[in-house]
């Protein structure tokens, strides 16, 4: 194989282990709550620019990303007491949420470029070298990224398979009023369900500013990719998701072996629409 070739595949297997983080959370809220989340990847824009604010007042950058999580939980939360539960109680409609969604993503979008600006910022970090594997370069951060990401998908697969919350999340996800019937407190699996989305999806973000810049639009070109990640999987199903992302992570970043950069979004949306039209149920069943 090209070596040129083999670093572009390798380089996907980073960036699509962020998108998988974030199509993850995009689909539990899709298929527990029914909401399409236009906002998703500014939340992980807030998650990315938290870490940012932390680390630059010294706080180590592990720490840093913990305290991101935290922060992007809350206003995930928040958003859930202000805008999704009152929409749930009026029973508002799809497109309703919809347009909301890209509301809120403009509001978090431009309430960051308010508050840090609009240029280009990095975390300070320690230069490390990065490993040389024969004609392959495996950058340090983004060995951390792939690690980081394959240690929090076995825990998520535990907590859905293996905890009282998970088998709960995935009955709601299957059946609303059956759950609701059997006595699963439907209110603290919403409660659930947006703590591990915004976790998640901050993650994610503080992952990406360890391999790329921290800039107000980078979880808005992260969403279309974690989309067709989603719909690529199944929508609903987590592990679809993630199977998706990587898909079209490493799809995107070997296309510039014959595109221009610039036409990395193209090809997750020629992904998307195809599996729209050939496989509209997605690789796998949608289910959590």
């Amino acid at each position: 194989m090209d070596p040129q070739l083999l670093q572009l595949f390798v380089n996907g297997i980073a960036i699509s282990s962020i998108i998988a983080l974030g199509a993850v959370g995009l689909t539990l809220t899709y298929g527990i709550l029914r909401l399409s989340n236009f906002a998703h990847g500014d939340f992980m824009t807030l998650g990315a620019y938290i870490t940012l604010l932390a680390n630059t007042l010294g706080i180590n950058i592990w720490i840093a990303m913990v305290i991101g999580a935290i922060a992007t939980i809350g206003a995930a939360l928040f958003s859930e007491k202000i805008i999704w539960a009152p929409m749930r109680t009026r029973r508002a409609t799809s497109a309703t949420l919809i347009i909301i969604s890209i509301g809120l993503a403009l509001f978090i979008r431009n309430g960051i470029i308010l508050f840090w600006g609009g240029n280009n910022q990095r975390y300070k970090l320690p230069v490390e070298e990065a490993l040389q594997l024969g004609p392959v370069r495996l950058p340090f951060y983004s060995l951390v990224v792939v690690g980081l990401a394959i240690v929090t998908i076995f825990g998520l697969h535990y907590l859905l398979q293996n905890t009282k919350i998970g088998k709960a999340m995935r009955a709601v996800a299957d059946d609303l009023d059956l759950a609701r019937v059997t006595g699963i407190r439907v209110d603290r699996v919403i409660l659930w369900t947006w703590i591990i989305a915004a976790g998640l999806t901050a993650l994610g973000g503080s992952m990406l500013g360890l391999v790329e810049a921290v800039r107000p639009n980078m979880g808005w070109f992260l969403i279309l990719p974690m989309f067709a990640a989603v719909i690529l999987g199944g929508i609903g199903n987590p592990y679809g998701a993630i199977a998706g992302a990587f898909v079209i992570g490493i799809a995107q970043e070997v296309s510039t072996y014959w595109l221009r950069t610039e036409y990395k979004l193209a090809v997750a949306l020629v992904i998307m629409i195809l599996v729209l039209l050939l496989k509209p149920q997605g690789l796998f069943k949608g289910t959590v």
